[in-house]
């Protein structure tokens, strides 16, 4: 058997593995989080409510004298270039977990998983040669012949 000199595991477990980290330091953050939130949501809502009529007639002003031509076809082209953005931003925040995971992992666990398949291959060794020294060895069986169908 030959011995690996590197274990590596594969990125997407890095991923997850940084993703998870990061789940972990934002759900410490929290508890603060909610307090910040539900300060500024109440008092946002007193502004609101005050704005709420007179920004409903600017939109309806302002949806009177749109071009909704031009605005569609402006439409796909945007879509394209940030549909390009989104892929490229999901690619670098992928990239980014999984150095994350890499470092959250560490060689700490690679070396654990190496003690646990060690230990794994040295208990499963003798249970195999205690199953083979238990069971006599049986004559191999020779095979029947096969009947043929009768033909018609």
């Amino acid at each position: 058997m030959t011995e690996q000199t590197k274990t590596r595991f594969p990125a997407p477990l890095y991923a997850a593995a940084g993703a998870g980290d990061i789940a972990v330091e934002q759900l410490r953050k929290l508890p603060a989080v909610l307090t910040e939130l539900s300060e500024r949501a109440s008092a946002s809502l007193r502004d609101y409510n005050e704005q709420a009529g007179t920004k409903a007639a600017e939109l309806r002003d302002k949806a009177s004298t749109t071009d909704f031509v031009a605005l569609r076809g402006n439409a796909a082209s945007v879509a394209t270039s940030f549909a390009q953005i989104a892929q490229d931003r999901a690619v670098a925040a992928y990239t980014a977990l999984v150095a994350r995971g890499e470092r959250v992992v560490g060689t700490g666990v690679v070396e654990a998983a190496e003690v646990v398949n060690a230990d794994i291959e040295t208990t499963e060794e003798p249970a195999a040669i205690e199953a083979a020294e238990a069971t006599p060895a049986k004559p191999a069986a020779t095979p029947k012949p096969r009947k043929r169908a009768a033909s018609k």
